[in-house]
């Protein structure tokens, strides 16, 4: 389950290094140090929580559905969903628009392939939609081989960055002078990288699906629905190691493409833009370890939608039929398999492939997650009682605010890109909520021993009758002057036993719910009582 995680998070090694270097140019280390920190000691933390207080896969959006019953919650969820949507979808076609980078770019691809990028990207769209069809447990199987063979040859990489580094020593003492020369001072320097880093914010991919997936941690045999320590305490292990592992190959990623890539290949068109570890893997290690090293990285980036198309398929079914607000078919995985590449197909056509024109989207998806997740976090610690860990928490989600607007004001796109699927998502919610409005809303009916009991009682003299009662009425004389006008008012005959029927009104906003109903006998009538949403 980590390799599945992994597959999007690690996978960002394949453009995160060039995309740190256009953003944070020489300071992209320091900037990088800036975002592991907040990697290790913001967002672990939170998702930690977020794996204790939801541990069935519903992530951060349950834990705020909560806070705000009835339609403000149910609209609330909906936006975040639109985010999510954003953040999973974007996921998909972004990898695939950067693993075709790779295929064009390297030196073996066939001429004809030049300017196919679109064509490449659908393909490996459709190929992802294909495993899916075929059965998540191939797909986990392929993210296992995948990310182990990738971080494999990123650590041979990262070693020969490491020795040419060490063999030409001035190439650290060229990089410290013309950071000095652009920057007055250190502390002008961290400024500048404090300022950067929120354009860094897609390291931190990874947490929101690690967390969607946590029903396919299986834990202890000793584990319940109510108390699954050993998921909770296996997926705290699986976001700890991997956020580890992805902090160490930041930094040295950072390092090793500053240090050793001219600032001009990282432009638009440069040879190492969107794929820097390959431009050194090339340069460095041969173009057949280099083609081997694309190989992996296509397969990965291919296969970075995985995780999304795993999240998405976790979130739609467990959110929108219940609100009525989607068909029942959306709780089948083939249909929506096909939903989502189509709208993944119609975003690349859109966006022609190109990863820059996604990176604000993703980006924006992603961080108004991890700001939701801080911010639930912190509410939950709240009502624990837990007061250190709700500053601590309130201080993240302060941290999240920030990149967040930064990355909104130097990338609007990415919240226009976002609001067309909230938008999208709640104009097709209402109208399914509308077109479902007649149906019968009760999943489920189902009697407790009691109320079998007296039903059958009741049977046992004739037809039945049932009073519809106000459930607010708790002394036998209501019941009795309920009763008497019951029998006045309508062909009760004198004698024959009743039944109160009382219901509770939950919220109304849910669509669908199971109906337990309740026997009882109390204040000298039979009673039968049922909560509900209808």
């Amino acid at each position: 389950m980590m390799c599945l995680t992994g597959v999007d998070y690690f996978s960002t090694l394949g453009y995160q290094p060039g995309i740190a270097a256009l953003a944070a140019g020489l300071l992209s280390p320091l900037a990088t140090l800036v975002l592991i920190a907040l990697t290790l000691l913001g967002a672990l933390p939170v998702y930690r929580r977020v794996a204790r207080e939801s541990p069935h896969g519903e992530g951060s959006i349950h834990m705020l559905e909560r806070l705000l019953p009835w339609w403000a919650g149910k609209l609330f969820v909906l936006v975040l969903l639109g985010f999510a949507a954003t953040d999973f979808m974007i996921t998909i076609t972004l990898a695939a628009a950067d693993a075709s980078a790779h295929v064009v770019e390297n030196p073996f691809a066939p001429h004809w392939l030049d300017g196919a990028n679109t064509w490449i990207t659908i393909a490996l769209i459709a190929a992802l939609g294909a495993v899916f069809l075929k059965g998540f447990r191939e797909a986990i199987g392929v993210a296992v081989v995948l990310v182990t063979v990738y971080l494999g040859l990123n650590l041979v990489t990262h070693a020969a960055s490491a020795w040419q580094v060490s063999s030409h020593p001035v190439r650290i003492g060229d990089w410290t002078s013309a950071m000095t020369a652009q920057h007055s001072s250190p502390l002008a320097m961290i400024g500048v990288a404090l300022l950067v880093f929120p354009k860094l914010a897609l390291g931190m991919s990874g947490f929101e699906t690690g967390v969607a997936v946590m029903p396919q941690v299986r834990g202890d045999a000793t584990d319940t629905y109510d108390k699954p320590e050993g998921r909770i305490r296996d997926t705290r292990k699986l976001l700890t190691t991997a956020a580890l592992i992805m902090s160490c190959f930041l930094l040295l990623s950072s390092l090793a493409t500053t240090i050793l890539i001219p600032q001009d290949a990282f432009q638009s068109g440069g040879p190492a833009n969107g794929r820097a570890l390959a431009y050194l893997a090339h340069e460095h290690l041969g173009e057949v370890f280099g083609t081997v090293y694309d190989i992996s990285t296509i397969a990965i980036l291919w296969f970075a939608g995985a995780s999304a198309l795993a999240g998405l398929l976790n979130l739609v079914p467990r959110y929108l039929p219940r609100y009525g607000m989607a068909p029942e078919w959306t709780r089948a995985v083939r249909p929506l398999v096909l939903l989502f590449m189509a709208i993944a197909l119609f975003i690349t056509l859109w966006c022609n492939a190109n990863v820059d024109d996604q990176s604000g989207a993703y980006a924006t998806g992603v961080l108004v997650l991890m700001l939701s997740a801080a911010f639930a976090s912190t509410v939950a610690a709240r009502h624990r009682g837990h007061r250190l860990a709700m500053y601590g928490f309130a201080a993240i989600t302060a941290v999240f605010a920030y990149t967040l607007v930064t990355n909104v004001v130097e990338r609007p796109d990415g919240i226009k890109i976002a609001s067309l699927f909230i938008l999208g998502i709640l104009l097709t919610s209402f109208a399914s909520r509308i077109h479902r409005a007649f149906e019968l809303r009760a999943a489920a009916l189902t009697f407790d021993a009691t109320a079998a009991r007296l039903i059958d009682e009741a049977a046992a003299s004739g037809p039945l009758r049932v009073i519809a009662n106000e459930p607010d009425e708790h002394t036998a004389a209501e019941y009795r002057v309920k009763e008497y006008s019951q029998r006045e008012e309508t062909p009760i005959p004198g004698g024959r036993p009743v039944l109160f029927l009382e219901v509770f009104l939950q919220d109304s906003s849910d669509f669908t719910t199971d109906l337990a109903v309740h026997g009882e006998e109390a204040h000298g009538v039979r009673r039968l009582r049922v909560a509900g949403g209808a």
